[in-house]
C-alpha cells in the first residue's frame, strides 16, 4: 500500500510540476474550497478550533466564512508546495517578499546561531527554499520521519538538494545543538499538540500542550530564539516575516514558552485564515484531563507578559467539567472532598455541580463549586439533558452507580462521560473507571469517600492532603466498629453544619 500511495504521489507531483505555480496554486484553492463541503469532520474540526480561537470577537457567520476561506488558502499552500521546491533561486525571490533579515544579519556578524520557531503558517514548506536563498548563514531543521518511507525519503532527497542539514527527532538534539553553536539556523515546528510530554500553557486564552524544544535548546546553546512565519501575500505570492528575537536571559523554559505561544498567537491574528485550523491543537488529553499530576504541568505567563497569575487564570477560557453528584446526602457530603480535588485539578476548571434540588444547598456551601444546576422533583432526564447543552460542557464525571445519571450527560452530548461500568450502562460511557476490588476476604472494606477521591485521581487530580487525618473515623459503620457522629463527620469533610438541614429520601437512587 505505501508503494501504490507514492505512485500516486509521484504521478500528481510530475503533474503539478509541468503546470505554471499561478495555476497550480489556482487549482489547489478551488479544490480547497470544494473540501470545506465534502468533508464535515474536518469542518467541525475548524469551526469549533475557530470558535475557540475567535469566537468571542466574531459572529457564527463570520466564522463559518473565515472556515470557507481556510480551506482554500490550505488547499492553495499545499499543492503550491508541491510545485516550489523545483523553483530556482530567481524565481523564489520573484514570489517570495522578505521582510527582518537584519536581525539574522546582526546575528552572522557575530557568529550567533538561530533556533527558528516557525508553525504551520501559510507555505510553511517554503522555509526549506527561503534558508539557503536568504538568511546567509546555514540551515537545518528538526523533523519527525512520514508514515510513508518512500514519500519520506523523497522529501529528504529535496531538502538536501537544497543545502538543508536534516536532524531527526528520535536521534536526540546533539547534533542539532552543535549546529547552532558553530552559527546555524534549526527551524522548529512549535505549533502541535505536544501531547502528554508538553507544557500546558494558553493559547487563544485556552490551554494547550506545547512543546518547550525551542526554549530548551536555546537555553543549552546560546542560539537566538527568533520567530518567523510565512504568510499567503496573493495568489502564489507569499511575505515572509522574521521578527525580533525573545530573549531567554532570566527566564526557564516554561516561562519562554508561554511567551513564544503569545507571539504566535500574534502570528495567526495577522492573517487567521493561514493557520493550520484542521489540527486538534486543543486536544484533551486521556485519561488524565486533570493536568496536577504531569511532568510539566502548566505555565500561565512569563514575567515579561504579566506579573499577576490570579488575572491570567481568569482571563483562561473555562474548560467547563460536570460533576453529577449522589442522590443521597451522605453519599454527596463524602464526596466533597473529590470535588475539591478536581477543582485544584487544573487553573482553567469551572466546576458545575447536578443535583437534587434538596442538595443543593450543600453544594451552595462549598466554595470549589462555581455553579450548582438542581433536578426539580418528577423532572424528566430529557429535561435535564437540555439544560446541561448551553453551555457546552468539556466532560462529565459521574459519581452515583446507576442508568439515570450516566444517561443524562450522553443526551446532552458531553464529548467525555467517565464513571464505573455498573447497571449496564458502560455504552453511555467513554471513559471507564474500574475500582479496585479487594485482594483478599479478610481486607477490610474502603471508606466510600476513599472511593470518590480515587475517580479524582483517575481523571488526574492530585489526592495528597485531600482528607484531613480526622476526615474519616477509625471505624466506617460497615464492620460493626463505630463511626462519627454526621454533624462530625461534615465538619470533617469541610461542610458547613447549616447544609445538614437537607432532608433525604429513602426512595431515590443513589
Amino acid at each position: 500500500m505505501d508503494r501504490v500511495v507514492f505512485a500516486i504521489y509521484r504521478a500528481l507531483s510530475a503533474l503539478l510540476c509541468a503546470l505554471p505555480l499561478t495555476v497550480v496554486f489556482r487549482i489547489g484553492w478551488m479544490l480547497g474550497s470544494l473540501g470545506y463541503w465534502i468533508a464535515p469532520s474536518y469542518r467541525r474540526l475548524v469551526l469549533h478550533n475557530l470558535t475557540i480561537a475567535f469566537g468571542r470577537e466574531k459572529s457564527p457567520a463570520e466564522l463559518r466564512a473565515l472556515a470557507r476561506k481556510h480551506f482554500a488558502t490550505l488547499g492553495a499552500n499545499i499543492f503550491s508546495n508541491v510545485k516550489l521546491p523545483t523553483l530556482s533561486a530567481e524565481e523564489i525571490r520573484a514570489v517570495v517578499t522578505v521582510e527582518g533579515l537584519e536581525t539574522l544579519q546582526a546575528g552572522n556578524k557575530i557568529g550567533c546561531g538561530y533556533v527558528m520557531v516557525i508553525s504551520h503558517l501559510g507555505s510553511w514548506e517554503m522555509f526549506a527554499q527561503l534558508a539557503p536563498i536568504f538568511f546567509g548563514c546555514k540551515a537545518g531543521t528538526i523533523f519527525q520521519a512520514l508514515g510513508n518511507p518512500h514519500i519520506d525519503a523523497e522529501v529528504r532527497r529535496d531538502r538536501a538538494r537544497l543545502g538543508l542539514e536534516l536532524f531527526e527527532k528520535k536521534a536526540g538534539f546533539i547534533k542539532a545543538g552543535q549546529f547552532m553553536r558553530e552559527g546555524g539556523a534549526v527551524g522548529i515546528l512549535m505549533d502541535q499538540h505536544a501531547g502528554d510530554a508538553g507544557l500546558w500553557c494558553p493559547f487563544f486564552g485556552r490551554l494547550a500542550s506545547t512543546t518547550t524544544l525551542p526554549a530548551t535548546l536555546a537555553l543549552r546553546t546560546g542560539a537566538w530564539l527568533v520567530p518567523a512565519a510565512v504568510h499567503t501575500d496573493g495568489v502564489a505570492r507569499w511575505r515572509c516575516l522574521i521578527q525580533a528575537p525573545v530573549p531567554p536571559a532570566g527566564h526557564d523554559a516554561d516561562a519562554i514558552t508561554a511567551r513564544l505561544n503569545h507571539v504566535l498567537e500574534a502570528q495567526i491574528r495577522h492573517r487567521p485564515e493561514d493557520w493550520f485550523w484542521v489540527h486538534n491543537r486543543w486536544k484533551t488529553p486521556k485519561p488524565k484531563f486533570l493536568l496536577a499530576t504531569y511532568k510539566r504541568g502548566t505555565a500561565l505567563a512569563d514575567s515579561g507578559m504579566l506579573n499577576d497569575e490570579r488575572r491570567m487564570t481568569k482571563s483562561l477560557q473555562p474548560f467547563r467539567i460536570l460533576i453529577r453528584a449522589s442522590n443521597w446526602l451522605g453519599d454527596a457530603i463524602m464526596s466533597v472532598p473529590a470535588v475539591r480535588a478536581i477543582k485544584r485539578g487544573r487553573p482553567d476548571a469551572h466546576v458545575s455541580v447536578l443535583t437534587p434540588a434538596k442538595l443543593a444547598d450543600l453544594w451552595k456551601s462549598v466554595a470549589e463549586v462555581d455553579e450548582v444546576l438542581a433536578i426539580e422533583s418528577g423532572e424528566s432526564v430529557f429535561a435535564v439533558a437540555k439544560k446541561l447543552r448551553v453551555p457546552a460542557f468539556d466532560t462529565a464525571i459521574i459519581f452515583p452507580n446507576s442508568l439515570r445519571t450516566a444517561l443524562e450527560p450522553w443526551l446532552a452530548g458531553i464529548p467525555r462521560r467517565v464513571g464505573t461500568p455498573g447497571h449496564h450502562r458502560r455504552w453511555l460511557l467513554n471513559q471507564i473507571f474500574e475500582p479496585k476490588k479487594k485482594k483478599k476476604l479478610t481486607e477490610r472494606p474502603r471508606h466510600q469517600v476513599h472511593d470518590y477521591l480515587a475517580l479524582a485521581e483517575f481523571v488526574g487530580a492530585d489526592i495528597a492532603g485531600a482528607l484531613p487525618t480526622n476526615a474519616v473515623a477509625p471505624g466506617d459503620g460497615r464492620d460493626g466498629t463505630p463511626c462519627c457522629p454526621p454533624g462530625e463527620r461534615s465538619e470533617a469533610m469541610g461542610v458547613s453544619a447549616p447544609s445538614m438541614s437537607a432532608p433525604t429520601n429513602s426512595a431515590s437512587a443513589r
